[in-house]
């Protein structure tokens, strides 16, 4: 792997161990979801989002399965970043806050479900905003624990 993979930055990273730790769960939670939409029969589309699935089911889950792909990788990478590049935290933080925010105004003001119902990812984007900023904040805050002495 180390032939794939440029030498670790974590070294460089001075913030928050926290953030970056919530970012490595942030990316286990989008290989999840992906996993869901890529393997369940249904994508999830009826079984988790409750979608009515009467016209064009094979729309809806190719599209489905096509999110599940893009969660996965996205996932992935963000776990890499966590665990072995922490200087791209704060980045990713920044990123994955934009997106949520993105996400939470496309379902909850633009494209408002005439059914009423919201997926469960509505309802995370929603909480996860101001998680997310908590943890950017921290992560572009030098940490106590990694500034240098200063001696007398």
């Amino acid at each position: 792997m180390n032939g794939f993979l440029p030498p670790s930055t974590n070294i460089n990273y001075s913030g928050s161990r926290y953030s970056a730790w919530f970012l490595a769960l942030y990316g286990i939670g989008w290989i999840v979801p992906g996993i869901i939409h890529s393997f369940l029969p249904d994508g999830g589309a009826g079984t988790i989002a409750g979608l009515d699935l009467s016209h064009n089911p094979t729309l809806i889950f190719g599209m489905f399965a096509w999110a599940g792909a893009t969660q996965i990788a996205h996932g992935i990478v963000t776990l890499v970043v966590a665990l072995r590049y922490r200087a791209l935290v704060p980045l990713f933080l920044f990123v994955s806050f934009i997106e949520r925010l993105l996400l939470s105004w496309s379902g909850w003001i633009k494209h408002v479900p005439v059914s009423g119902h919201h997926p469960p990812e509505h309802y995370a984007s929603l909480v996860l905003l101001p998680v997310i900023l908590l943890f950017l904040s921290l992560s572009i805050r030098r940490s106590r624990l990694t500034e240098p002495e200063i001696s007398a």
